[in-house]
């Protein structure tokens, strides 16, 4: 892909925050682990939520390749409708099964999401726009909340850091018109990965919001107005949480982070990005 000439969009949403010419669209060296030995994590047990397709599954199949110990995958075959309850004896029972099975956790990976028919704030169903948030922030919290303890209690056992990875997407840092509701989900979860991980970084646990790319998904096919900015192949993010989990990144903790930066050229811009405390949402006053 020949590099952009002009950001597709505005320049305060961070999406050429490493320049355009260091923009990536598909998996490369660095963080492919085929090509990195370095990027290797055994041992590791991961747990991707919405690992059923697109993004999720190529997150899972790179980790794979990483020859982490296990992966668990959840995706959910029934309606988005579900209640509430049935959705935490789900995530209560996996707990219990990833406990008891694996003793340990070192990756949890918030990626199921929820979008909807873009509407202005007046023509939506307030039904149907609460779900969007019900699925993206709550689910989120959720699993978040329940695999709390092992995580930490495995980067406690293993002396390491354990990672909690929050698919927020540049719709956390974005307003575009009928958007607010995935909008607003994206935004909460992106505060409640900085909230984790200031809250639980002296314990070992890292937390980054990630923007996974354009993909063509079916949550993002089915919204007419990006399908010009669907450029991004999924295996793009499925290295990059590689890259994220194999060291110890706390210095982007709390943080937000795009697939297509390049990492290199990120890691280049550590100082800058640690004084001048960037990445995240704030107020520019």
């Amino acid at each position: 892909m020949a590099p952009l000439e002009k950001s597709p969009i505005p320049q305060d949403s961070g999406f050429d925050f490493v320049g355009l010419k260091n923009l990536r669209n598909d998996i490369y060296p660095a963080i492919d682990v085929s090509k990195s030995s370095g990027l290797q994590q055994p041992g590791k047990v991961v747990l991707i939520t919405g690992a059923g397709r697109g993004i999720g599954r190529s997150m899972a199949i790179q980790y794979s390749y990483a020859k982490v110990s296990a992966i668990v995958i959840c995706a959910r075959t029934r309606s988005e409708l579900d209640e509430v309850a049935d959705r935490v004896k789900e995530t209560s029972s996996a707990v219990t099964k990833v406990s008891d099975k694996f003793g340990r956790l070192d990756i949890l990976i918030n990626n199921a999401g929820l979008s909807r028919p873009r509407e202005p704030v007046g023509e939506t169903d307030p039904e149907d726009y609460w779900q969007v948030l019900e699925v993206n922030l709550h689910g989120s919290l959720l699993l978040t909340h329940a695999f709390l303890p092992l995580l930490l209690k495995t980067a406690e056992r293993q002396s390491s850091h354990v990672n909690i990875i929050n698919v927020t997407s540049i719709g956390a840092v974005t307003v575009s018109p009928g958007g607010s509701s995935y909008s607003l989900a994206k935004l909460a979860l992106q505060k409640l990965s900085e909230f984790v991980g200031l809250e639980y970084s002296a314990k070992g646990v890292n937390v980054f919001g990630i923007h996974p790319g354009g993909v063509v998904t079916k949550l993002a096919n089915e919204i007419k107005e990006i399908k010009h900015l669907l450029t991004d192949e999924p295996e793009l993010c499925g290295g990059f949480v590689v890259w994220l989990s194999n060291q110890d990144r706390r210095w982007l903790n709390g943080r937000y982070v795009s697939a297509t930066w390049d990492v290199e050229t990120l890691e280049s811009m550590r100082e800058e990005i640690e004084e001048g405390d960037k990445l995240k949402v704030k107020m520019v006053v």
